[in-house]
């Protein structure tokens, strides 16, 4: 049998050159300031990534695989959760596609290959608008938004 996968596709304007959007998905230390993650690796194809919590933890949270990368317009991940890492059936991937748009940069990322009806499906579903959101802010404004915060109630 088969597993039913799906996919979640978003797509953002930046007022940005591509080398600084790739430079913000793939350096530590700007990826921390918008995502509260770093994200560690050595950028090669092959290589091991990790998304550890910036914060005196350091908790790994999601780990993969470099597929491919062309800077500054193209990365391809696998990617999963820590305690998931050994389950195949667990794994996804994420594309992110970085085109120059006149003074802007148009930024796709596709995660796909996400186990349909997933923690994981439901959790990109929110957490990449929050994060892209924030990086779009921070390369815009040099501050990025609060990608935890929870809605307010009513």
């Amino acid at each position: 049998m088969t597993r039913e996968t799906t996919s979640f596709v978003y797509v953002t304007y930046i007022r940005s050159t591509p080398q600084k959007v790739f430079e913000a998905i793939i350096k530590p230390e700007i990826a921390k300031r918008y995502w509260g993650h770093e994200n560690v690796s050595e950028w090669t194809p092959g290589s091991k990534w990790e998304h550890i919590r910036a914060n005196d933890e350091r908790t790994v949270e999601l780990v993969g695989k470099v597929v491919e990368i062309s800077p500054p317009t193209r990365l391809v991940i696998t990617w999963a959760n820590a305690s998931q890492a050994d389950d195949p059936s667990k794994t996804s991937r994420v594309t992110f596609a970085i085109e120059e748009y006149d003074t802007m940069v148009r930024l796709t990322v596709s995660h796909d290959e996400l186990e349909a009806g997933s923690g994981m499906a439901k959790g990109v579903s929110q957490g990449w608008p929050a994060v892209l959101s924030s990086l779009k802010s921070f390369l815009e404004t040099g501050s990025g938004i609060d990608i935890f915060a929870k809605p307010k109630s009513a």
